[in-house]
């Protein structure tokens, strides 16, 4: 093997004998658990398919072969001990294919042979096929009518659906909609191209449903497919270019490929996958056939074509919270009734739907409370239209709210939506006492530290504060936190708010500008302003690359639209000088010309100029929607500030594709941070930044991307290296911490003074053989500890590293707090007083496994109290109380009981709905471990009699180092409340497992469903599972494996949807 290239093999014994280990450099990568079955497999295929077309040419060929099968299969059948391996697949030795089986009795056809060729697809049920609209071949026209004609249920997904191309099937479509089989089809409004009368048809024939999407401009479905799925599992399918249109359907140069089960079998299972999960979502409506429906869709067409009359009347339609606004609503929750903090701060980029979800949480608070006086205060007429349109919709109350601005004046003051100014002039003159309103929003509350808002917020005490806004860092330094419990309650993360459709993707040019900030002063956070304008108005060079990089990368200069982001106002004026001089117009906004404000982005809005020149400290009023473009001309250290600038390029508008970011990079200092940058970025994964940067990004959000080039991809890599915290740094950061601040040395002071590092980053340090922050400190101070207390000091990292860190449920927290609030007494116990006994039981032994993972009687123990007392060591116990209190502060999930399944062990079960746990502390609570016997299960599924319950662990990423497409959609999400799964590979339907699951019900077995993201975390530490709680059968396909959708009995929890919906967007 010398052939130099990519390959993607299994390396045999001869090929490893053949590489050339000395000349080429072998890339090489180990085969994981979860795809070795599908690797494995497709090899022996390719060994069978060579060994059956080697038997010799002869009159017994067939025979020969088929009798090579059959050895094939009681070889394998031998060693793997399953006997119905060969009972159900030797080959019959007539070698005849079976083509139909159909009744006799009351037949489909008088002459069954010729009915079966005539529905028979001409490519046949097993084989792929490519239709490209040439003159030889089969017509793609002629293969649908075969496959609907031949099918069971059939699933159409198209972006538009026009008379003519249904006209073609429509004798086909109402035989089979007739015969009692199912049609289901999902479209869309988009351009206005369906035709509305083949909506209304498909929508008349019996047995169909339709769905469609209106929301064009968030959805943009351009998928065509279309499934036809058999009760024999002899699927096939249709993926390509043709809507339903006869054009695209006959005579267009459309590629359509055809898929089938049984040869791409996880093809067309994702399809068929993403097509429930589609079917499943809010975004796609129903559409009946009924006046409303018709009324709906001929609105939604004529809009899209640009013809709707926005003078007729319009209608309410439910609006209903998308999962990253359902999320931030439980957020607020938690932040309520957990914490009991009723001033809460939510932050989120322009344009994400802020205002909305202030109304969903107001809507929850009136229904409870419908006495409830309300105030919005925001500073413009416009804003504060909006905000009462978006009320008064999510309340389906078009009386709802009066306006206090300008020439508007309310009748009442039950529900204001009121200006800034005008409240402030009338305040001393409405009499309103200070408990007044029940519920408050300040909308841009960033604001609130000025004079205008002081009045009116020490006045007023309602029930419920909340803030809104995309900027919480002010560039004057006030802190607006205060005003809202020192905390952000939930943020909205900019990747979700592009796969939701909020924000404009964007496109990331990081460009090695050929600068050396090494030598640039760094203090209290932040490079010398000075320093860097110097650097960078010293010559040319740095402006020259600039302009080369803009032609390289911008479609055209004189249509952009682009904010550039200075370092100083000397830097601002000489950039837009350089720019003048290379014919790009430009313009300067700063501190000295703020009048000019509305008439800068007037001129860029209108490419009068083409880049508007600012300082960081003077971008905040800047507001053009139009922007397309964005130019990162000096680093910025504060992270807020870069997605506050962000998010002024990421306003969504119609026809802009994405804002091109082109930020220009040095050789950066080591403070400088580039991991939280690019982590923003991305958003939440289970792996480190690092490898993101080096595989290319591959969790971007939809539509967005990063290119770096490689010597700036090195320099990054380098930097976040050098920042990637320690055990060196860690140890001169505790040593140098007296110097820093006068606050007490302890855990949560230390991690409130360095507020990017986390109690993980803290615990993944090892000093030796264990970490902890005892260990950390005596490290620092160069103080051994007793050799004697290695046991007691590893038991409490083992504790809090592998187990306490993971759980997330408040109760199993109050309890170990508890525990250290009465020196690990279990007579003793204080502030618990509502936990059964039963459960404060499981809880000791989940608490003594924490500690010690073995048994009682292998840990040197004769009861569960003496092993909980040895805990008892008064350091290590404040440490452990300490990082309870960081735990409990940082819960952002509201736990609750799981629902009541007539099953006492689930009925009265200690663990809660929502929270994550680890494995062990399942298996505890569901019997499985004792204080005397530790499971062994290590499957993902776990029966126990005793209870007549069996618990499903779920790992969505099989393969962590790998994607596998035959492993990735198994196990997903398809709804809030529908779950896929996919049984082990011996399960059939028929016996055993498989059959116990479809009688589930029958036979009263509870079943439920723990699911985590992937086996390990960014950290290397197991993850727990989520508690998704009990589930029932909704209904089956396949055997061996099976794959299963299960209804939870209560939806999932909103913030693992997006991990565990994989083949829904956003």
């Amino acid at each position: 093997m010398n052939q130099a290239g990519i390959y993607e093999q299994l390396i045999t014994q001869l090929v490893e004998q053949n590489l050339d280990r000395e000349t080429f450099y072998v890339g090489e990568r180990s085969l994981e658990n979860g795809e070795a079955t599908s690797w494995l497999s497709r090899f022996l295929t390719r060994i069978i398919d060579i060994a059956m077309d080697s038997v010799p040419n002869g009159e017994n060929r067939i025979l020969e072969q088929i009798n090579l099968a059959n050895s094939v299969i009681e070889w394998l059948s031998d060693n793997i001990g399953d006997k119905e391996l060969i009972t159900d697949n030797l080959i019959d030795t007539q070698g005849k294919i079976l083509t139909a089986l159909l009744d006799k009795q009351n037949p489909v056809a008088s002459n069954l042979p010729k009915y079966v060729e005539s529905i028979m697809p001409l490519t046949g049920l097993t084989q792929s096929e490519l239709f490209c609209g040439s003159n030889v071949g089969i017509s793609l026209e002629t293969e649908i009518k075969r496959e609907i004609q031949s099918s069971d249920k059939i699933y159409w997904l198209v972006s538009f659906i026009k008379w003519a191309g249904i006209r073609i099937f429509k004798k086909e479509l109402e035989e089979f909609t007739r015969s009692g089989k199912q049609l289901k089809v999902i479209t869309t409004s988009y351009m206005g191209a369906t035709d509305a009368k083949a909506v209304e048809f498909l929508a008349s024939l019996p047995n169909t449903e339709v769905k469609l999407s209106y929301n064009t401009n968030r959805e943009r479905l351009h998928a065509k497919s279309y499934l036809f799925m058999r009760d024999t599992s002899f699927h096939t399918g249709y993926i390509g270019s043709s809507n339903l249109s006869h054009s695209a359907l006959t005579s267009g140069l459309e590629w359509n490929l055809k898929i089938t089960s049984k040869e791409i079998p996880h093809i067309i299972e994702k399809s068929l996958s993403t097509f429930e999960t589609y079917w499943e979502s809010p975004d796609f409506e129903r559409f009946d056939g009924k006046a409303q429906s018709k009324e709906r869709l001929n609105i939604a067409l004529q809009t899209a074509r640009g013809s709707f009359d926005s003078n007729l009347p319009s209608f309410y339609f439910d609006i209903k919270p998308h999962s990253h606004q359902k999320n931030i609503l439980e957020k607020l929750k938690v932040e309520r009734e957990l914490h009991g903090r009723y001033k809460n701060l939510v932050v989120a980029a322009t344009g994400t739907g802020k205002t909305i979800i202030s109304a969903f949480d107001f809507a929850k608070f009136y229904n409870e409370n419908p006495e409830a006086k309300f105030l919005f205060l925001a500073h413009r007429e416009e804003i504060l239209k909006q905000a009462r349109s978006a009320y008064r919709g999510v309340l389906k109350n078009s009386q709802f709210g009066e306006l206090l601005v300008g020439q508007y004046k309310p009748e009442k003051f039950n529900h204001l939506f009121a200006s800034i100014q005008s409240f402030n002039n009338q305040l001393s003159s409405l009499n309103l006492s200070n408990d007044y309103f029940d519920y408050i929003v300040i909308d841009e509350v960033h604001h609130i530290t000025a004079n205008s808002y002081r009045p009116i917020l020490e006045h007023f005490e309602p029930t419920i504060l909340i803030g809104l806004t995309a900027t919480p860092e002010r560039h004057d330094g006030a802190d607006i936190l205060k005003d809202f419990c020192n905390v952000i309650a939930a943020e909205i993360r900019l990747p979700e708010a592009i796969n939701q459709r909020h924000l404009s993707p964007f496109q990331y040019f990081a460009i090695d500008d050929e600068t050396d900030l090494t030598k640039i002063s760094w203090s209290k956070g932040r490079y010398d302003v000075a320093e860097l304008t110097n650097l960078y108005t010293l010559n040319d060079q740095r402006v020259i690359r600039i302009i080369q990089s803009l032609n390289e990368i911008i479609t055209d200069i004189s249509q952009m639209r682009a904010l550039a982001f200075c370092v100083s106002k000397a830097h601002a004026n000489y950039m837009a000088k350089k720019f003048t001089l290379s014919n790009i117009p430009c313009g300067v906004l700063t501190s000295d010309n703020s009048k000019d404000r509305d008439i800068q982005q007037q001129r860029l809005r209108s490419k009068e100029i083409n880049v508007l020149f600012v300082v960081d400290i003077f971008n905040e009023g800047v507001d053009i929607p139009e922007l397309d473009t964005l130019l990162f001309l000096r680093p910025t250290e504060s992270l807020t500030i870069f997605l506050q600038q962000l998010g002024r390029g990421l306003r969504l508008i119609e026809n802009k594709e994405c804002c091109t970011i082109l930020d220009f990079v040095g050789n950066s200092r080591p403070e400088y941070d580039f991991s939280h940058k690019f982590r923003a970025l991305v958003g939440k994964t289970n792996q480190a930044i690092s490898k993101e940067v080096k595989q290319g990004f591959p969790h971007l959000p939809l539509g967005c991307r990063i290119e770096l080039q490689e010597k700036t991809q090195q320099m990054i890599l380098r930097n976040i290296s050098q920042a990637t915290l320690n055990k060196n740094k860690l140890l001169n950061l505790i040593s140098n911490y007296p110097h820093v601040t006068d606050l007490p040395l302890t855990l949560t002071n230390f991690l409130r003074i360095y507020p990017d590092i986390t109690l993980e980053d803290i615990y993944k340090i090892k000093v030796g053989k264990f970490g902890g922050w005892n260990a950390l400190i005596a490290a620092s101070n160069q103080d051994d500890i007793n050799e004697a207390d290695f046991p007691i000091y590893a038991a409490y990292y083992r504790a809090i590293n592998n187990r306490i860190l993971v759980n997330t449920s408040f109760t199993y927290l109050r309890f170990v707090k508890a525990l250290c609030e009465s020196n690990f007494s279990l007579t003793n116990l204080v502030n618990i007083q509502s936990v059964p006994e039963r459960h404060c039981q499981l809880f000791a032994v989940m608490c003594h496994y924490d500690f010690w993972d073995k048994t009682a009687k292998q840990a040197g123990f004769s009861s569960i109290s003496s092993s909980i007392a040895t805990l008892n060591i008064s350091p290590l116990k404040e440490e452990l109380l300490e990082v309870i209190t960081l735990l409990i502060e940082r819960l952002e999930t509201q736990e609750f009981s799981m629902p009541s399944v007539e099953n006492e062990i689930v009925d009265n079960s200690p663990l809660k709905m929502h929270v994550r746990y680890p494995k062990e502390h399942i298996l505890i609570a569901f019997g499985d471990t004792t204080i005397d016997r530790k499971s062994s299960s290590r499957e993902g599924v776990l029966n126990i009699t005793s209870t007549n319950t069996e618990l499903l662990f779920v790992t969505l990423n099989k393969c962590e180092k790998q994607f596998s497409v035959t492993t990735m959609y198994h196990d997903y999400a398809i709804s809030p409340t529908l779950f896929h799964w996919q049984t082990q590979n011996s399960s059939k339907p028929t016996s055993g497992k498989g059959l116990s699951y479809i009688e589930h019900k029958q036979n009263k077995k509870t079943l439920i469903l723990f699911v985590r993201e992937q086996a390990k975390d960014a950290y290397g530490k197991t993850m727990g599972f989520v508690n998704f709680g009990p589930v029932e059968l909704v209904k089956y396909e396949g055997s061996q494996p099976m794959n299963i959708t299960w209804r939870l009995k209560h939806p999932m929890p909103t913030y693992m949807w997006h991990n565990s919906a994989k083949l829904a967007v956003g």
